[in-house]
């Protein structure tokens, strides 16, 4: 008989958790400034909120809007393709953001810069179908982030989803207010996300053309960060 944990292998150097915090809150900020990008130019829809998404489709079902539940379909099936892909890519590495993680970051950060191009080489005008493809693309970024998240070892944490970090803070609040410090890595993603969304909402008005830019800057930034303390880590290891 096996344990849950059997078969598990190692991801390589796993960064210090207190870093990961850090890398999950930059992480939620790009998906809040990705979230006010899709939203308000690829046809209504998030990149992460599938509860939104949902019931946006089934308005527009109910109103046999074609064009929209194709951009539903769009925004749905390609989180859940990030997700599957990421989570088969990871299903056998313990938790902990180490050489695979890593790896899944570094493809949502190139998805992330396609994204960018796509809309700057477009001039902001991709059209119906390439804003589609540019929203099937976001999408799968955030699906494969929430794996990324999932798997970094921090019990809990969400980049993409913040329902249950506020209501998690929330409750532990009121429970027992002693508690609250114990929720501040909740309380800092909720506010990244918030600040994020601020941020694209600004660039949008002064520099649309460069908001999926800034998105994919963030995470970029991530992938670097990560790569870079790994190596380091190996190197002491070695020594």
């Amino acid at each position: 008989m096996t344990g849950p944990g059997d078969g598990d292998e190692s991801d390589g150097s796993v960064l210090p958790r207190r870093l990961v915090v850090r890398l999950l809150v930059v992480l939620t900020a790009a998906s809040g400034c990705l979230d006010v990008f899709c939203l308000t130019r690829l046809g209504g829809f998030f990149a992460s909120v599938i509860t939104g998404n949902l019931v946006q489709s089934g308005q527009a079902i109910a109103t046999a809007d074609a064009r929209v539940v194709a951009s539903g379909a769009a925004a749905v099936g390609g989180y859940a393709l990030g997700v599957a892909g990421a989570t088969l890519y990871l299903r056998r590495v313990r938790p902990g953001w180490g050489r695979r993680t890593g790896a899944v970051a570094v493809a949502e950060a190139v998805l992330l810069v396609g994204v960018a191009g796509g809309w700057v080489g477009t001039g902001a005008r991709p059209g119906y179908v390439g804003g589609l493809a540019l929203l099937f693309a976001a999408s799968t970024a955030s699906g494969m982030q929430s794996v990324v998240t999932i798997s970094s070892g921090v019990r809990g944490a969400s980049t993409t989803y913040l329902t249950g970090s506020l209501t998690t803070v929330v409750r532990s609040v009121v429970l027992d207010p002693h508690r609250f410090a114990a929720g501040a890595g909740g309380v800092n993603r909720l506010l990244a996300l918030l600040g994020g969304a601020v941020l694209g909402g600004w660039t949008l008005r002064v520099a649309p053309l460069w908001v999926p830019t800034l998105a994919a800057a963030l995470v970029v930034g991530v992938a670097l960060v990560a790569a870079g303390s790994a190596g380091v880590t190996a190197r002491r290891r070695r020594r």
